[in-house]
């Protein structure tokens, strides 16, 4: 199995210096005056994403393969999806598989804000009125399950090699943080970049409270869905200093209490993204 300590380990370490990267560029470059101070809502925040891992550890010790680099692993030893029926070379499948893993993660952002099942679990991430590093590990942990499960199927189904998906996961992670941070990038550079990769600038528009920004630039790694797919907003209409981050019904303290982030999914009144 790649699913080993130091695979554990590697991606540990990556997650925490790209974290601490980005909160000290944060503090050096910031974007956008925050609402609230950072305290409460980091523990929070930081509370969810050590809850998130160790259900998906629980998950582990239930079902195998669980991870998806484990089930990547168990379809090249048992032959199954399509990259383990081709002659390929491995380096061109890794970037197959990453670029369609993408897409899957895309889809998948695409579905958690047009189902209400899934939106429910979802709106805990968009309901932080502040966006900076911290908010692109804000996930509910029922989420964070679901998208596992919804990573192995697409495993299964193309067949990477444990290495690409393994790959593909740092570097999710890792753009979940940068494209979440509230730094501001000289304008050349964002253009740039975002010929490619989504920038915080233009995932921040996506947490906006205005529907339409709401329901646009889903991608976390990758610029090309939104601009092929048709939802992609350039800039936000008010600005990145003067939009309204969260949601329009929780534009309080509240969504910086942890009790109250995790239960949001159960509660009965449930309005609309």
């Amino acid at each position: 199995m790649f699913e080993t300590v130091s695979d554990t380990f590697v991606r540990f370490s990556v997650f925490v210096a790209v974290f601490v990267a980005m909160a000290l560029f944060e503090l050096a470059r910031p974007r956008r005056r925050l609402n609230a101070p950072k305290g409460k809502r980091w523990l929070t925040n930081l509370t969810i994403v050590a809850i998130d891992s160790i259900v998906v550890r629980l998950l582990a010790m239930l079902a195998v393969p669980i991870a998806a680099v484990a089930g990547a692993a168990y379809t090249q030893v048992q032959g199954l999806g399509l990259l383990n029926w081709l002659a390929w070379p491995a380096w061109f499948e890794t970037i197959i598989a990453i670029t369609i893993l993408d897409l899957a993660i895309w889809l998948q952002h695409v579905a958690s804000h047009k189902m209400p099942m899934f939106w429910r679990l979802h709106q805990v991430h968009h309901a932080d009125t502040d966006i900076d590093v911290s908010t692109g590990i804000r996930f509910h942990p029922i989420e964070i399950a679901l998208s596992m499960l919804w990573k192995i199927a697409v495993v299964f189904v193309l067949g990477p090699s444990a290495f690409a998906v393994f790959l593909f996961e740092i570097i999710l992670n890792a753009g979940a943080l940068f494209s979440h941070a509230n730094v501001r990038l000289p304008a050349r550079l964002d253009r740039v970049l975002r010929a490619i990769i989504v920038t915080p600038d233009m995932h921040r528009a996506h947490h906006s409270v205005l529907q339409h920004e709401h329901n646009s630039n889903y991608g976390f790694n990758f610029s090309l869905w939104d601009k092929a797919f048709g939802t992609y907003t350039a800039e936000p209409e008010k600005g990145h200093e003067n939009m309204v981050i969260g949601l329009i019904s929780y534009q309080s303290e509240a969504p910086a209490k942890l009790t109250w982030s995790l239960m949001l999914p159960f509660r009965s009144s449930q309005k609309g993204d």
